[in-house]
């Protein structure tokens, strides 16, 4: 999960993803979709201390299952 500035009142500028996306898939906008962020904590509650870092702010779970923990090298994609 990853902050980035945004533009719009109705945007947290948050990003979810899996980590395992191919460019082709992130490259297709139907795999794409805005969901409120209420509803990601919904389904996973585990992001909820985080929802209020700073834009910019990076985070992954350790081993892919495990708590979540900051991350230092991630670049977001560019538009």
């Amino acid at each position: 999960m990853y902050r980035e500035a945004t533009d719009r009142d109705v945007d947290s500028g948050w990003r979810f993803m899996s980590g395992l996306e191919s460019d082709e898939y992130m490259d297709d906008p139907d795999n794409h979709a805005v969901y409120d962020v209420n509803t990601i904590a919904n389904y996973d509650p585990d992001v909820i201390p985080f929802l209020d870092a700073p834009v910019g702010s990076v985070f992954e779970r350790e081993n892919g299952t495990g708590p979540f923990v900051a991350v230092h090298d991630f670049e977001p994609p560019a538009d």
